[in-house]
């Protein structure tokens, strides 16, 4: 085993519960079609719930579902304005690996 292969070794046994349940989850949000659609769009600018919904031809209560489901991951974050919420990214390292995942996507 080389060095490279050993440190990494190394690092999956220091991984706690809380850890692996937050990556676990994180893999989950992005293994939904639904949820990538929204995640892309936000990346690009911040977007009402209404406008999401109207964009990608989706139910504004399912759109909400899925918002529900990414806020509480801490994937995007909204603010209030009016009785409108425009929601946008919260996790710069998430889109990162999104957008690479799409790239890698495209390549093939």
């Amino acid at each position: 085993m080389n060095e490279e292969n050993n440190s990494l070794g190394e690092e999956q046994q220091l991984l706690d519960e809380e850890t692996l349940f937050v990556v676990s989850q994180t893999f989950k949000a992005l293994s939904d079609p639904t949820r990538i659609r929204i995640l892309n769009l936000l990346c690009k600018e911040e977007r009402s719930v209404n406008d999401i919904a109207e964009t990608l031809n989706l139910s504004q209560s399912s759109v909400s579902h899925q918002l529900r489901f990414l806020k509480n991951l801490r994937l995007v974050k909204f603010r209030r304005e009016g009785t409108t919420l425009y929601y946008s990214e919260d996790d710069h390292h998430v889109m990162n690996l999104l957008k690479q995942a799409i790239d890698h996507a495209a390549h093939h």
